[in-house]
């Protein structure tokens, strides 16, 4: 990624668990990632690398005070959608019957952030870029390739994003897809929604990231090797081949090797 991302668009994710060694180190085996525990005066976030470009970030579970929280909350990936404007934003969250849980607040010159829930209960972050436009490598094998919305309310929280951002929601198209919904940031779909009824009763509403991975099955045997949950084996869908994991400490991602399907006649 060269430049920043247009609103709207998925443009960093990160992760917050218990024990933040531990997961630099599961990623890190897995994906390739470089990274390390930051500076105090930082929290500790770690910024993990791939091929030089920032992928995603990992931090400690802990209380703004610094404190270790109890009880620890599950671990979990934040999805973080651009936006040129936090303020703005943030109203018209408030606006939009959702609710702002952290924020703003400024990152040193790199940006502003927020973090929010929407009317059905799924949580994000916002991103207003300075001097750090988000993940810079996407759509490889151990990045970001893409990003899903799980609600209980699908109407609802499409009134919701269109509302707080400048994103349009269609119907998928793709043959298989029938009732999944797509984000798009004009004509380029950026994310995706579906019902959370598909997942196992008791799930959150949620977004999930997706990595890429040159071999999904190898991704998969890795993982568990490592510790790792597999909460949907490696299957075959519409836009290649997938699974879906829990890391070590629970904090569920998906993997995906992606492929473009025929075009209909």
């Amino acid at each position: 990624m060269n430049g920043p991302y247009k609103p709207g668009t998925p443009c960093w994710i990160d992760l917050t668990v218990p024990d933040q060694q531990a997961a630099i180190d599961f990623y890190g085996d897995l994906f390739g990632w470089q990274g390390e525990i930051g500076p105090a005066e930082q929290g500790g976030y770690a910024v993990c690398t791939l091929k030089g470009k920032p992928v995603a970030g990992i931090m400690k579970a802990m209380n703004p005070d610094g404190s270790v929280p109890d009880p620890m909350p599950p671990a979990v990936w934040t999805t973080y959608l651009s936006t040129d404007g936090i303020d703005p934003a943030l109203k018209s969250v408030s606006d939009a019957h959702g609710t702002v849980l952290m924020g703003p607040m400024d990152v040193m010159d790199l940006g502003r952030m927020a973090v929010v829930a929407d009317p059905t209960g799924a949580v994000f972050g916002l991103w207003q870029p300075g001097t750090f436009d988000g993940a810079g490598i996407v759509n490889e094998h151990g990045a970001l390739i893409w990003s899903e919305l799980s609600t209980g309310d699908i109407p609802a929280a499409a009134a919701f994003y269109t509302a707080v951002l400048p994103v349009t929601t269609a119907a998928s198209v793709m043959p298989g897809t029938e009732g999944y919904t797509e984000f798009k940031v004009g004509d380029r779909a950026v994310a995706g929604m579906m019902d959370l009824g598909n997942l196992p009763p008791g799930t959150p509403p949620n977004w999930l990231p997706y990595f890429h991975a040159d071999d999904v099955d190898e991704i998969q045997a890795a993982a568990t090797r490592a510790g790792a949950d597999v909460l949907a084996p490696a299957f075959d869908m519409v836009a290649g081949r997938m699974a879906v994991l829990a890391d070590p400490q629970g904090a569920p991602f998906a993997v995906i090797a992606a492929t473009v399907p025929e075009p209909t006649t």
